[in-house]
């Protein structure tokens, strides 16, 4: 119960990296990466510990998405361009929350038409869901053989893991910023691939929970 109060407060109080992009510091609040799904690029089983000495950014959308999730997408790949050499220590991980259209070789190539370095994610329903309620996303699928009645409903934070799988913050509405702190973002991303996690009053409380 601890733990779930700690991250709802941390959530409703972002601390600022600039005013034009704040993001959530969650060290200690939020589980570590965890996850077997299939990676679109190859067809093969991948996990956590296959990404392990990187820095991961996690993200829940879908390829139908008409708006947020090709937003991200584009901001992201800005922030990739500005990374440098640290974009090679960096990954993106795009989780499909639909999986019953996002087949891999659409997830494959939606994902293309952004950035190379993006990996998508499929598993099955119960993968997904297990995914999303592990780190509190909201995501639901309402079917429909009209796509215009076809509906699907999705968080937009991006998690952020540093190179031992330990989350350390969220950027909470990359998409939805007209003018994200580019600048603030790379520089927090290439500092977690150098810097060494400290475990801070944060994580020692959330063991309370």
């Amino acid at each position: 119960m601890l733990r779930r109060f700690l991250l709802a407060a941390i959530l409703l109080t972002p601390f600022a990296a600039s005013a034009a992009q704040p993001v959530v510091r969650v060290t200690g609040l939020v589980p570590p990466l965890a996850f077997t799904m299939k990676d679109a690029s190859t067809g093969k089983t991948v996990t956590a510990a296959d990404f392990h000495g990187k820095v991961v950014m996690l993200y829940f959308g879908y390829t139908n998405c008409p708006d947020v999730c090709p937003d991200t997408l584009y901001k992201l790949h800005q922030i990739y361009l500005k990374l440098g050499a640290a974009a090679a220590n960096t990954v993106f991980l795009f989780v499909t929350v639909d999986p019953a259209r996002d087949t891999l070789p659409v997830l494959k190539k939606y994902l293309a038409l952004f950035d190379p370095h993006f990996v998508g994610l499929r598993g099955s329903a119960n993968q997904v869901y297990q995914l999303t309620r592990r780190y509190r996303v909201v995501a639901s699928v309402h079917p429909s053989p009209d796509p215009e009645k076809y509906q699907v409903v999705h968080s937009a934070l991006i998690y952020v893991f540093g190179p031992h799988g330990n989350a350390r913050f969220i950027i909470p509405d990359l998409g939805l910023n007209q003018h994200p702190d580019y600048a603030a973002l790379t520089s927090d991303l290439a500092k977690l691939g150098t810097t060494p996690q400290k475990r801070g009053l944060l994580t020692w409380l959330a063991r309370l929970g």
